[in-house]
């Protein structure tokens, strides 16, 4: 069975930064891709940044250029670098690995941007 946990959540100021972790108990390289997601309170969980099996990399407008996804081969993990964090970037984080129409999901982990 396929489970992925995140971590690396927490409280950072406006202008911080933070790493996410989403370890996989299974290699990386099964999924068609692994991709980040984040819901804040009241609103739909948004697609923020997503990696191939090939190593490509495309994330949403609103973190360009802020955040950065890249992938632990060795370690099963996929890491999120969030840098610049912005109040609105408050939400909780999830992990989601697919492959051909089945997505796996993390249970998420918490970020507050706050000062």
């Amino acid at each position: 069975q396929v489970q992925l946990v995140e971590s690396g959540g927490g409280l950072v100021q406006p202008g911080g930064s933070l790493r996410l972790s989403c370890a996989a108990s299974v290699s990386a390289l099964n999924f068609d891709s692994i991709s980040w997601y984040r819901q804040a309170p009241g609103r739909q969980r948004d697609m923020v940044a997503v990696i191939t099996r090939g190593g490509s990399a495309n994330y949403a407008d609103s973190v360009k250029g802020r955040f950065t996804i890249s992938r632990d081969n060795a370690k099963n993990t996929v890491y999120l670098e969030m840098n610049s964090l912005k109040p609105e970037d408050t939400a909780v984080y999830y992990c989601k690995a697919s492959v051909t129409k089945i997505n796996y999901w993390g249970r998420g982990t918490q970020v507050t941007v706050s000062s």
